[in-house]
C-alpha cells in the first residue's frame, strides 16, 4: 500500500509539473507560486515530490517536458525556439546545468545579469523572457519545499532556451528565422563546455562579429546607454537604442572576416582603407533613391588608367534617348559616339531617333577617355552582378556637398589616384601613375593588375560607432523601416 501510494504521488506531481511548466512557458498564469503573486489556479494541493536525491528528480521533469515539446512557437514561448537545440544542449542525461535544490549556482547567475544587459549588444531583456526567469529564481528561497523541483525544473528549461537563443541572435541574427537552427548543436556544445569552465558570459558573447565597425558601434552603444545625456528624452533615447540596434543586426547579416579590406558605407557617403597599421577615409558620391548603389562583397582586382566609358543600356534608353528624339546633335556636344551591334561607328544624324523605342534600341553609346570623361581618370574594377564599380569622376566640386546621393549607383571616388598608389605599394608593385593631366592625355585605356586583391565590401550602415559616440546617419534609401518593424514593431520618429 505504501509503494502504491507513493507511486500515485509521484503521478500527480509530474502531472502538476506539466500543467504548470507548459503555462509557465507559454507566458500563461500558472500554478506555480511565485513570491509576492496570487496564484490564479488551485494546484497547490498536489501531493508532495517524494524525497529522493533532487538532481535525479530534476533531470526526469526535464526529460518529460522536453518530450512533450514540439517546434512550435507556444511550446516554449520563445519565439518558435527549436526543440532540437535544446535536446542538443541535454544530451541523453538531462541532468540539470544551472543549480539545485532551491538555488541558482554561479553560472546561472552570471547568465542572468549577462542577459539583463542584452540592450548593450543590440537586443532586449524581454526577448528571453528575463522578468519571468527572476521572478523563478526569486520564490525559490521562500517555495516550500516540495514545489522546488517544479521551480527549478521550470527556471532550468526557460534559462536554457533564454541562453542558447541569445548566442544565436548575438551571432548571427534576431530577424532570419533560420538562424535558430542553424548551427544550434554547436551553441549547445560550446555552452556544455563553458559550464564546465565557468566562463558561461565569455561564451555567450564568444559568436559576436569581431569586424571594426561592428565593434565600435557595440561599444558605443553600451558607453551611451550607461550615460545618458539630461538633453536626451526618454523617446530619443529608445529611438536611439533601436537605431543603433537594426545595425548591429544588419553587421551580424554580413560580418566582415577580413583584416584588410576597402569599406563603403553608402548613407556616410565614405570609403575607408581599413588595415592594421591604421585607416584612410575618402569621400564618395553614391547612387540616388531611384538608382541606389547595391550592397555586395567582391575584391578589387585591377584598375584602368585613362578609361572609356560604355554608357549602361539603362542609362542609354532612359536618359538620352528622350534627348536624341528632340535633338540629334545631343551625343556630338558630350563627346559621345554611336555604334551599332556589330561595333560600327554610326552617324546619329542618319538615325529615325522617332522610330526608335527604349525596348528595340540597337545601339552601344561609349565615350573616349579624356578630361570629360563621365569616368574621370581611373576606374577600379572588381566582380559582382551590378555592372557598378568605383570611379573617378570631372565634376569634383560635388565632394563638397554634405548629402551625395547623385549618381546612376556607381560609386564616385575623391581622390582615386591615392587609392591606386596604395593598392600597388600594399603588393609590392612599382607605383608609376601618371598624373590627372597625363592620364586624360592618354589615348587609350590601360589596365593595370593587382598582385594582392583587395577585398572590397559595400555596406548600409545608418549609424555608427566613432569616438566611442553614436553617429546617426540618414536613411538615404528608406531600408531602416522594414528592420524597425520586424525588431520592434513600429517606426518611432527620427532623430534630428
Amino acid at each position: 500500500m505504501n509503494v502504491m501510494l507513493r507511486f500515485l504521488a509521484m503521478a500527480g506531481a509530474m502531472l502538476g509539473f506539466l500543467s504548470c511548466l507548459g503555462a509557465g512557458l507559454l507566458g500563461l498564469r500558472g500554478c506555480v507560486p511565485i513570491a509576492g503573486q496570487q496564484v490564479a489556479v488551485d494546484t497547490l494541493a498536489l501531493p508532495a515530490v517524494p524525497s529522493a536525491p533532487v538532481a535525479p528528480v530534476l533531470a526526469r521533469l526535464v526529460r518529460q517536458r522536453l518530450e512533450e515539446l514540439g517546434n512550435r512557437a507556444e511550446s516554449t514561448g520563445l519565439d518558435a525556439w527549436p526543440r532540437a537545440a535544446l535536446l542538443a544542449f541535454y544530451r541523453d542525461d538531462y541532468a540539470p546545468v544551472w543549480g539545485e535544490a532551491g538555488g541558482l549556482n554561479a553560472d546561472a547567475l552570471a547568465a542572468l545579469a549577462l542577459l539583463a544587459r542584452a540592450r548593450d549588444y543590440g537586443l532586449q531583456p524581454e526577448y528571453y523572457r528575463l522578468l519571468r526567469l527572476q521572478q523563478l529564481r526569486d520564490s525559490l528561497a521562500s517555495a516550500p519545499p516540495a514545489r522546488q523541483a517544479l521551480l527549478q525544473a521550470e527556471l532550468e528549461l526557460g534559462l536554457s532556451a533564454a541562453v542558447l537563443r541569445f548566442m544565436s541572435d548575438i551571432s548571427q541574427s534576431r530577424l532570419r528565422s533560420y538562424a535558430a537552427f542553424t548551427g544550434a548543436e554547436a551553441r549547445a556544445r560550446a555552452l556544455r563546455q563553458a559550464l564546465s569552465q565557468h566562463t558561461v558570459p565569455q561564451a555567450l558573447l564568444a559568436g559576436q562579429p569581431t569586424h571594426r565597425a561592428y565593434r565600435q558601434l557595440q561599444q558605443a552603444l553600451a558607453r551611451w546607454l550607461a550615460h545618458p545625456a539630461s538633453a536626451d528624452s526618454l523617446a530619443g533615447r529608445q529611438r536611439g537604442f533601436e537605431q543603433a540596434a537594426l545595425n548591429l543586426e544588419r553587421w551580424r547579416w554580413s560580418p566582415i572576416a577580413d583584416s584588410e579590406y576597402v569599406l563603403i558605407n553608402i548613407p556616410a557617403y565614405e570609403l575607408q582603407v581599413v588595415a592594421p597599421a591604421g585607416m584612410q577615409r575618402f569621400h564618395v558620391i553614391v547612387g540616388k533613391p531611384e538608382s541606389p548603389t547595391p550592397t555586395l562583397s567582391s575584391s578589387i582586382t585591377h584598375f584602368t588608367l585613362a578609361p572609356d566609358w560604355h554608357v549602361p543600356h539603362s542609362i542609354a534608353t532612359r536618359e538620352m534617348l528622350p534627348r536624341l528624339k528632340k535633338d540629334s546633335g545631343y551625343l556630338l556636344l558630350e563627346d559621345l559616339q554611336l555604334y551599332d551591334r556589330g561595333g560600327q561607328l554610326v552617324d546619329p544624324f542618319q538615325v529615325n531617333w522617332a522610330a526608335v523605342t527604349a525596348q528595340s534600341f540597337p545601339y552601344t553609346i561609349r565615350q573616349a577617355a579624356g578630361c570629360e570623361n563621365a569616368l574621370g581618370n581611373i576606374v577600379f574594377r572588381f566582380a559582382n552582378p551590378y555592372g557598378v564599380y568605383v570611379h573617378d569622376t570631372p565634376t569634383r566640386l560635388f565632394f563638397n556637398q554634405p548629402r551625395r546621393a547623385l549618381s546612376h549607383g556607381c560609386v564616385r571616388l575623391e581622390n582615386p589616384l591615392q587609392l591606386a598608389a596604395y593598392l600597388l605599394r600594399r603588393g609590392g608593385q612599382p607605383v608609376e601613375l601618371p598624373s590627372d593631366e597625363a592620364c586624360s592625355r592618354q589615348p587609350r585605356p590601360r589596365d593595370v593588375r593587382l598582385r594582392r586583391p583587395m577585398p572590397l565590401h559595400l555596406r548600409y550602415a545608418t549609424c555608427l560607432g566613432q569616438g566611442g559616440q553614436l553617429r546617426f546617419l540618414p536613411d538615404i534609401y528608406g531600408l531602416d523601416e522594414p528592420l524597425w518593424r520586424g525588431l520592434f514593431g513600429v517606426v518611432t520618429a527620427p532623430l534630428k
